[in-house]
This record gives C-alpha cells, sequence and structure tokens, in this order.
C-alpha cells in the first residue's frame, strides 16, 4: 500500500482546508457536504454525540455561529492508498483561554469526492497535557 502519496495528501489537505473555512466562516453548505451524506456517519463532539449526516446537519443549523475563529497547529495527513485518509489537528480559540482542541477526521474518497465519515472533536486543559518527562 501507497502511504502519503503527494498527489493525493495534496486532495486531502485542500478538502480538509476548505472544512476549516467554512467552520470559521459558518458556511453550512460546505459543512454539510464535507460529511457523507450516510446514516453510519458519526461526528463525536466537545457537546455532541452525532450518529448520521441528519443528526450532523441539525446540529450545524442549530449552533451558534458566535465563537467559531480558530487556529490550528500540528496538523498531519496521512493517506493509505488513493481512497483513504486520516486529518489530526490541534485548534486553539480565544475564547478557550488554558484549553487546547483536538480534532480527528477519517476522510474517504467517494465517486463524489473526498468526505468525511467519523471525526472526534474534544477539548482539554493545556494543564494536563502530557509531556515527556
Amino acid at each position: 500500500m501507497d502511504i502519503d502519496l503527494p498527489e493525493v495528501v495534496a486532495e486531502v489537505t485542500a478538502a480538509f482546508n476548505r472544512y476549516e473555512t467554512a467552520l470559521m466562516t459558518n458556511d453550512i453548505a460546505v459543512l454539510d457536504d464535507t460529511f457523507r451524506a450516510d446514516p453510519r456517519t458519526i461526528r463525536y463532539g466537545t457537546t455532541e454525540i452525532l450518529y448520521g449526516h441528519d443528526e450532523i446537519a441539525a446540529y450545524r443549523a442549530a449552533r451558534s455561529p458566535a465563537g467559531l475563529a480558530r487556529t490550528t497547529s500540528k496538523t498531519v495527513i496521512t493517506t493509505y492508498g488513493r481512497d483513504y485518509a486520516v486529518a489530526s489537528t490541534l485548534f486553539h480559540r480565544d475564547t478557550m483561554p488554558g484549553k487546547i482542541g483536538r480534532q480527528m477526521q477519517t476522510w474517504v474518497r467517494f465517486s463524489d469526492g473526498w468526505r468525511v465519515v467519523a471525526a472526534h472533536v474534544s477539548v482539554i486543559n493545556e494543564t494536563d497535557v502530557w509531556k515527556r518527562p
């Protein structure tokens, strides 16, 4: 299996960046389009447990658009073959001092493009992050 083929990494990176822009601008159409329209698509968020595209879309439509700005760091996108990838990133918000967010997404290429099929978002205290002794 080919890992991190440059052209595939570039495709997933573009899809990931499109999602990030949509997240910060609350572009509901792009956010909904990013996640696979399937009842098996799952998103565990900081305050929500969403099963299926319908629940994910309903959450996006109902949430407040305030305070969505964030910066990301340590983003790692790893591709496996031409149709599967994992994107992991840390995020920071001015509205969450002393906290660090973590996001992981499983991306799959379908006939209509790259889509997230599973995502997990969590937030922890920066002081609780394990550091090498």
